[in-house]
């Protein structure tokens, strides 16, 4: 941020772009709710694309007026609880296999881990954009499970969720091979 000007300083909490991630975590029950209570439905793929649209928006958001510590852990921390909870909530509801599922989460729940060993060592492991990609990809393969007439479509369904699980895995791979690189430098 040495050449663009911060809006809020780096330990700012109330952000817009934290209040949009907060936004995200509020308006997940609901997804998962409407999951549960409507199935495929256009109410649930509008609370749904709602949700991840936040997620865009707060980024960019963040990137305009600088990133705070507090957007950096919230942010992550709110993808989690969107896709976990909302993969679970679709194989709870049969819509999903439990095993691709819970690849992910085990990548999901290795990075969180992972990023807090090395921020503890005050490494900061920045992203590329297939993280993005892989987030977008996750996102496809929830939303083609709630879109009315697409659910049942599995030459589609199927091959998005193990897409999003070979992009889980090698952006897993690429943090923890930038975290050793930054730990030798």
């Amino acid at each position: 941020m040495s050449e663009q000007k911060r809006t809020y300083g780096e330990s700012a909490l109330l952000t817009p772009a934290n209040i949009l991630t907060a936004f995200r975590l509020v308006i997940t029950p609901v997804f998962i709710w409407l999951i549960v209570s409507q199935g495929a439905a256009w109410s649930t793929t509008v609370v749904g694309f709602v949700a991840a649209m936040s997620d865009y928006f707060d980024g960019i958001v963040a990137r305009r007026q600088g990133p705070t510590r507090s957007g950096a852990f919230l942010d992550p921390l709110a993808d989690k609880v969107v896709v976990l909870g909302s993969l679970f909530t679709l194989v709870h509801e049969h819509f999903m296999w439990f095993v691709p599922v819970a690849i992910i989460t085990i990548r999901e729940l290795w990075m969180t881990w992972y990023r807090s060993k090395m921020g503890k060592r005050g490494i900061s492991i920045p992203a590329g954009s297939l993280p993005k990609i892989k987030t977008m990809v996750q996102d496809l393969a929830i939303a083609f499970c709630v879109i009315p007439g697409v659910t049942n479509q599995h030459w589609l369904t199927v091959p998005t969720l193990w897409i999003a699980v070979v992009l889980t895995v090698i952006t897993g791979y690429q943090y923890y091979a930038g975290g050793k690189k930054a730990q030798q430098a």
